[in-house]
């Protein structure tokens, strides 16, 4: 029987650790969800990004249940309370327009496991848990 094989999504500690939680049910980024990944169970990456003190590895299965344009910074930061990205934000709306994923949480494994394959910029590709 063959296990199932899964796409990553790299997301930084500790925002990863805010969405698996519980506290922050939407992704933000500066560009929609590619379509095929709508509704498709993935693994939440968690990177070091630039404060963390570990390799890359596997917290959870996720998938994101929607991708929708914020029509305004003002309504962008209304919504503050699902996504928890501030003013001061690294993340912060810029000039570019903010899109926000919601996210199901399917399993957080009980321990994180080890990243067996190198890691992608945003993506990484067949990975088998």
């Amino acid at each position: 029987m063959s296990k199932k094989l899964y796409t990553g999504i790299n997301i930084q500690w500790p925002i990863s650790r805010d969405i698996i939680s519980g506290k922050k049910t939407i992704e933000t980024r500066t560009y929609p969800l590619p379509e095929k990944y709508l509704n498709e169970e993935m693994v939440l990456i968690e990177t070091p990004g630039k404060n963390g003190k570990f390799k890359a590895r596997m917290l959870a299965v996720i998938k994101f249940t929607k991708s929708f344009k914020y029509s305004s910074k003002k309504v962008f930061y209304e919504d503050r309370s699902r996504h928890l990205v501030t003013e001061n934000s690294p993340w912060a709306w810029n000039e570019k327009p903010k899109w926000g994923w919601e996210i199901e949480i399917i399993q957080i494994f009980k321990k994180s496991k080890p990243l067996s394959k190198r890691k992608g910029i945003v993506y990484t590709k067949d990975i088998n848990i």
